[in-house]
């Protein structure tokens, strides 16, 4: 039945869908930031625990080798640590290449340091 005071006619007809792929663009790239963000929070929290694994290891007294490879082994293959010593701490420093750079259009790293006191 039909209602009245509504004119017959087919004005409203693909209203929806129009609607939608208007804001279909804007929803995918609310996703590909919610994405990219959550992926790289999870590189710096695996960065920093590479360096934390091995500040511990370089106060141990282990070499510098044992700790770029237990930093490596936390954190990944792909990451870059360097050890600096001095007479009574050791810091170790991590750089770790974070996904999404073809969203922002560069090349994008975390970094992750700790520090740990030398053990005489």
């Amino acid at each position: 039945m039909r209602r009245p005071g509504r004119p017959r006619g087919r004005g409203d007809r693909g209203a929806v869908t129009a609607e939608t792929a208007l804001a279909l663009p804007a929803v995918v790239l609310v996703l590909a930031v919610v994405l990219t963000t959550g992926a790289a929070g999870a590189a710096r929290l695996r960065c920093v625990d590479g360096a934390r694994a091995g500040a511990r290891l370089a106060a141990a007294g282990h070499g510098d080798h044992e700790v770029v490879a237990a930093a490596r082994r936390v954190a990944g293959d792909d990451v870059a640590a360097a050890v600096r010593r001095d007479a009574t701490w050791v810091e170790v420093t991590t750089r770790c290449p974070l996904p999404g750079a073809w969203f922002t259009g560069g090349r994008l790293t975390a970094t992750g340091s700790a520090t740990a006191w030398a053990e005489p």
